[in-house]
């Protein structure tokens, strides 16, 4: 009886300890539990912080891309702007030089139709001081005015002896100078009339045959052909009034007009000088 007593009290015991180790088990296992369940929220957490932190790092990438292609269309802009003001700068100064030679042939033509200017004042001192030759300094070149009765006997179209020295004095100066010679005939209003219309039927032929005999003397004097030309222009730039005798005797005229030889390439055909 007494054995069996003591049995009951060992297996009682030996549940007891199961229990108390069942239940002590289980207490374990639920505080890892809910260890690693904090853990687990705090490691979602931070899974959530790093994705947030990804995607504005992505969105910061994508700004910076879109900056990096706007500088370099910016960059490329500005190296076609460095490139346009270089292309300008170089043409300006090349303009610049072309400009500083141009000023300084400029002003060798200034002094050099000055020069002649000076001569043929100088040379026909005395036909300029009685007004019966006038010479004008004009920008590009140079205006010689003289009366009919220098050059020309009345009622004819060739050069008297008187009008060959003037004009020998003259082509003179002017093989000084590269200009074209411009001989324009003139008249005053009179009609043509007797003995004198059977040759030239108006003043038409008249200052034309007089300003033609002008350029053949000159061309004598060595003055180049092609250089020269001579125009009729009658009575159709008058210099005074034509009621007047006097006025009558200064349009009756020939003008020698020097004008600049246009530039062109060679073999490009001159042309005519035109009357200003």
């Amino acid at each position: 009886m007494k054995r069996s007593s003591t049995s009951w009290l060992l297996r009682r015991t030996e549940l007891g300890l199961c229990v108390l180790a069942v239940l002590a088990l289980g207490c374990v296992t639920r505080g890892e539990h809910e260890l690693v369940s904090s853990e687990r929220d705090a490691l979602l957490e931070r899974v959530r912080l790093l994705e947030a932190s990804n995607e504005s790092l992505s969105n910061e990438r994508v700004k910076l891309i879109s900056e990096v292609e706007d500088l370099g269309t910016e960059r490329e802009q500005l190296a076609a702007s460095v490139e346009e003001l270089t292309a300008r700068r170089d043409e300006l100064q090349e303009n610049l030089a072309l400009t500083s030679t141009q000023l300084t042939q400029r002003n060798a033509e200034v002094q050099q139709l000055r020069h002649t200017y000076d001569g043929l004042v100088s040379d026909l001192q005395s036909e300029v001081a009685s007004g019966r030759v006038q010479i004008e300094q004009l920008r590009d070149g140079l205006n010689v005015k003289l009366a009919q009765g220098v050059l020309f006997p009345s009622g004819s179209a060739q050069v008297g002896s008187e009008g060959a020295l003037v004009l020998s004095k003259v082509a003179q100066r002017l093989l000084e100078l590269p200009h074209l010679v411009l001989v324009q005939g003139h008249t005053d209003d009179v009609p043509i009339s007797g003995r004198l219309a059977e040759r030239y039927p108006s003043n038409w032929e008249l200052a034309g045959a007089r300003a033609a005999s002008v350029v053949r003397i000159l061309a004598e004097q060595g003055l180049p052909p092609a250089r020269l030309s001579a125009v009729s222009l009658a009575d159709t730039e008058p210099l005074a009034s034509n009621d007047t005798a006097e006025g009558k005797a200064a349009n009756r005229r020939i003008e020698i007009r020097l004008v600049p030889a246009p530039s062109a390439a060679p073999g490009t055909p001159q042309p005519a000088p035109a009357a200003e």
